[in-house]
């Protein structure tokens, strides 16, 4: 609470509890002994140090905004958005950006999350939406793109897993029965979350994978520059894909 107390201003928020409890979704730490110790393995690894570098790279090569960076334990717990324990994960906006990690020896894992990341940040203030104006469509283009960038820098083997959830043909059935119909629906709708993520029924990181899919599908047509996946529109990248 006393974390999220410094974190209210930037926030906009009055009460720290409804910060830790958002974040708590993506990943945060709760304090626990198992926590603490990771605590002390990211400080005796440099963590810190490491993704300010890292960062720093990114964003020189994009050309992206300046951002806060907050770097936290991961959850020793499971957390709503990701199911397996003390996995590194994060959540951007576009003046700050989370990572919630674990002690991770291998700085390319770092740098993957942070590129998810960062990337998103670079997107959202070239895309000039209001968060909650942002649709189902331009959630699920987003998260596509920034796995993109994660393959293209780090490496497949650096992708997230839910890029392997489904084949191609299972994208094409779950597109039709369930993204196809719902892509208006904004972000301050419950049924965007709960068909991005898979919950309440359905597929399990649907709206992640089927992003993927998008952008996998429109780049085997046309190259696509770190430039064009920052500005062009989320519609842009229906075209050609045909379920």
């Amino acid at each position: 609470m006393k974390i999220c107390q410094e974190l209210l201003e930037t926030f906009g928020e009055e009460k720290p509890g409804n910060i830790y409890n958002y974040l708590l979704n993506f990943g945060m730490y709760r304090p626990n002994r198992r926590t603490y110790e990771d605590y002390k393995k990211l400080k005796e690894l440099n963590s810190w140090n490491t993704a300010e570098r890292i960062y720093q790279g990114y964003r020189k090569k994009w050309k992206g905004p300046n951002v806060q960076i907050y770097i936290f334990p991961a959850s020793a717990n499971n957390s709503l958005f990701h199911k397996r324990e003390g996995e590194k994960s994060g959540v951007a906006f576009k003046d700050k950006l989370f990572l919630f990690l674990p002690p991770l020896e291998d700085k390319k894992e770092i740098e993957a999350l942070l590129i998810h990341e960062y990337h998103h940040v670079c997107r959202l203030n070239r895309q000039k939406k209001q968060i909650l104006d942002c649709t189902l469509l331009d959630s699920i283009v987003l998260e596509g793109l920034a796995e993109h960038a994660v393959a293209d820098y780090c490496g497949e083997s650096y992708q997230a897993k839910w890029c392997q959830y489904y084949t191609q043909e299972e994208i094409n059935t779950y597109w039709e029965k369930f993204l196809s119909k719902e892509l208006h629906v904004t972000k301050n709708k419950k049924l965007h979350d709960e068909i991005l993520y898979g919950f309440k029924g359905y597929p399990k990181m649907i709206g992640y994978a089927a992003g993927f899919e998008i952008v996998s599908r429109y780049c085997e047509d046309k190259k696509l520059r770190i430039e064009d996946s920052f500005n062009l529109p989320s519609e842009q990248f229906l075209l050609g894909f045909h379920s």
